[in-house]
C-alpha cells in the first residue's frame, strides 16, 4: 500500500488483513492508475481542465424551472463545501463524513467535496430511521455529518447515542448556507493515495447487522471505467436520470460518477413515482435511465402518455429482472433494458451486456475488466448448467470494515456474492436465487431478522419469522409469520397495527406487506427458527 494521506488512520486500521482480501485484476489498459489519485480531481477538476467547464454537469427542477449547473460551477461549489468542511467543521483527512439528503445538486457537491478534502464519504438513504443511523455512525465512528435540513429529525435522535459524531451541519439552513457561500471557490485537493479509502458503503447482511464496505479512490474510478465503458457507452451529450439514491453505490455510479467521467450530465430528482419519473424524463429530455425492475414494469403501463423520444438506454439492477418485465417494457418503449448485477461489496455492476447482446433469461456475461464463474460447495468450478455460488474477480472487491464476515465473502481470491447462478455454454449467467436470507424487494435489500426485531418490540407479538414471498410486481415482498400473545385478535386491524409499528421503527420500505398469524413457529430441537419452512409455506 502506498503512503496514505490520511491523518485519521481509522479506516486503514480497520481494513481486513491483506491475506483476507480477494484477488484484484487490472487487465485493461484504462485500469492502470497512478499511485496518487483523488477521485474528485479525476471526475471534476480534470474535466474542467480538459475544456468541459462550460458544459452542463447537473440539472435539477426548481418550482417550474430547470436549474443547470456547469462543470465549473459544480467545481466552485464543491470547493466551497470542502473549505467549509475543513475550515468551519475541522475535517481532517481520513475522518468519516455522513452525507444525508435526497438526490439534489447540494448532495452531489458534498460527495465531491468530501473526496477533495480527503474525507471518507458514508451515504445514508433519506428513509433511514435513528436506530439504523446510530448503527452506521457507531460502526464507522463517523465524526462529521452534512445533512439536508429537511432530514434533521432522525439524525438529531441519534446524537445522544453517538459520542463520536462531533460536528453536524445542515444545508438549506440559512446560517450554514451563508457560511458556505462565503468560502473560497479555490481548494487544494488532498493528495490521496489511490488506495486511500474514499467510501464506506453500508449494506445490510442476513443478520441485519450493518456491514461497511470500504472502497478506495481507485475503485470509484474503476467502476466508471468498466460497466459504462463496455456496456452503456455514454457520450458527452447524454443526460442521465434515475431513482436510486446517491447513498446506494448503484446511484452514486449511475447518477453522479458515470456522467462526470464521460463529460455528460445528470438530472437529479428528489422523489419519484412512475408518473413523475416519466414527466421528469420528458422535462429534462433524459437519454439514459437507471432504475429497478419494479419501476420498469410500472412505467410500461403509462409509457404512451408522455413524449419520451429522448430516452435511448435503460439500465436495470438491484434485483433480478424478470423476462416478463423486460418484454412488456420493450413492447411499450421499443428499448431493450440493459440488465446487470452488482454488489455493494464490488461497488457496482460486474455482469451485464450491451443491448445488442441480450439473451433472454440471462443477466449477461462478465464485463471487460472482470472474471466470473460459478462454484460448488467445495469451491470447484461448476459445469455449465449446474447451479452454484456466483464468484467474481476484477479491479474492485470486498473489504469489510472490521467484520469477521470478510472470510465468508472473499474465498480463495474470489468475491463470493451470495447469489445462486447458472452459467451456460456461451458464458452467460442466469440468476436463480439468493443463497442467504436477504429479501430483495423492488430493488431494496431487506434483512429478515431486522424486521423480526421491529415486530418483536410490539407488545402484542410473542414470536415471529420474516421471509421473502414471491411477488409478480416487486420480485419479492416481506412476509411475516407471527405468533400473537394471548388476548390479541389475529385480524386485519392487528395486521395494520403491526405494519404501522414497523414503519415507525425502521425504514418504511421494510414493513411486511404480508402477515400470517400462526399458533407456533417451526423450530429445530435446539430452538432455531426454520426459515426454509416459512418460505415453503409462503
Amino acid at each position: 500500500m502506498t503512503l496514505s494521506a490520511h491523518i485519521d488512520s481509522f479506516a486503514r486500521d480497520n481494513l481486513p488483513p491483506r491475506e483476507q482480501w480477494p484477488e484484484f485484476k487490472f487487465d485493461l489498459p484504462e485500469l492502470n492508475y497512478p499511485e496518487r489519485m483523488n477521485c474528485a480531481a479525476v471526475l471534476l477538476d480534470d474535466m474542467v481542465k480538459a475544456g468541459h467547464g462550460d458544459r452542463v454537469a447537473v440539472r435539477a427542477a426548481h418550482e417550474s424551472h430547470i436549474v443547470e449547473c456547469t462543470y465549473a460551477q459544480l467545481q466552485a461549489q464543491a470547493n466551497r463545501v470542502a473549505n467549509f468542511l475543513v475550515g468551519e467543521m475541522g475535517l481532517k483527512p481520513g475522518n468519516r463524513v455522513l452525507l444525508r439528503g435526497p438526490n439534489n445538486p447540494m448532495m452531489a457537491a458534498s460527495w465531491l467535496a468530501v473526496f477533495k478534502a480527503g474525507g471518507i464519504c458514508v451515504g445514508s438513504m433519506p428513509l433511514l430511521r435513528a436506530k439504523e443511523l446510530t448503527e452506521i455512525v457507531n460502526k464507522a465512528e463517523i465524526t462529521h455529518a452534512l445533512c439536508d435540513k429537511r432530514l434533521e429529525a432522525e439524525l438529531k435522535l441519534t446524537l445522544p447515542s453517538c459520542p463520536c459524531l462531533k460536528s453536524v451541519k445542515y444545508w438549506y439552513d440559512d446560517a450554514t448556507d451563508a457560511l458556505i457561500g462565503r468560502q473560497s471557490t479555490a481548494f487544494s485537493n488532498i493528495d490521496t493515495s489511490a488506495e486511500d479509502v474514499a467510501v464506506i458503503a453500508f449494506t445490510s447482511g442476513t443478520t441485519g447487522k450493518p456491514k461497511g464496505t470500504m472502497h478506495f479512490h481507485r475503485d470509484v474510478i474503476a467502476m466508471c471505467d468498466c460497466f459504462p465503458r463496455s456496456c452503456l457507452k455514454p457520450g458527452r451529450d447524454d443526460i442521465f436520470i434515475g431513482s436510486p439514491p446517491l447513498a446506494f453505490t448503484f446511484g452514486l455510479g449511475g447518477l453522479l460518477c458515470f456522467p462526470l467521467r464521460f463529460g455528460a450530465s445528470t438530472a437529479l430528482v428528489e422523489k419519484f413515482t412512475p408518473d413523475s419519473m416519466l414527466e421528469a424524463i420528458q422535462k429534462f429530455k433524459a437519454t439514459i435511465l437507471f432504475t429497478a425492475p419494479t419501476m420498469y414494469r410500472a412505467l410500461a403501463g403509462i409509457w404512451k402518455n408522455h413524449d419520451l423520444s429522448s430516452l435511448k438506454k435503460c439500465v436495470s439492477a438491484g434485483e433480478a429482472l424478470p423476462d416478463a418485465t423486460r418484454r412488456v417494457f420493450r413492447e411499450a418503449s421499443g428499448i431493450e433494458i440493459i440488465d446487470g448485477i452488482g454488489a455493494t461489496e464490488m461497488i457496482h455492476i460486474f455482469i451485464s451486456h450491451a443491448p445488442e447482446h441480450v439473451k433472454y433469461g440471462a443477466t449477461g456475461h462478465a464485463i471487460p475488466g472482470y472474471t466470473a464463474t460459478v462454484l460448488d460447495e467445495n469451491g470447484e468450478r461448476c459445469a455449465p448448467g449446474q447451479i452454484g455460488r456466483l464468484a467474481v474477480k476484477g479491479p474492485t472487491g470486498c473489504r469489510y470494515l472490521a467484520d469477521d464476515r470478510q472470510k465468508n465473502y472473499a474465498i480463495d481470491g474470489w468475491n463470493v456474492t451470495g447469489d445462486a447462478y447458472v452459467m451456460d455454454m456461451d458464458g452467460y449467467f442466469h440468476y436463480q436465487a439468493r443463497t442467504d436470507d436477504m429479501i430483495i424487494s423492488a430493488g431494496y435489500n431487506i434483512a429478515g431478522p431486522e424486521v423480526e426485531g421491529a415486530l418483536l418490540a410490539h407488545p402484542a407479538v410473542a414470536e415471529c419469522g420474516v421471509v421473502g414471498a414471491p411477488d409478480e410486481e416487486r420480485g419479492m415482498v416481506v412476509k411475516a409469520v407471527v405468533v400473537l400473545k394471548p388476548g390479541n385478535r389475529p385480524d386485519d386491524e392487528m395486521k395494520k397495527n403491526l405494519q404501522d409499528h414497523v414503519k415507525q421503527s425502521i425504514a418504511p420500505y421494510k414493513y411486511p406487506r404480508e402477515i400470517e398469524f400462526v399458533a407456533a413457529l417451526p423450530r429445530t430441537e435446539t430452538g432455531k427458527l426454520q426459515r426454509f419452512k416459512l418460505r415453503t409455506a409462503s
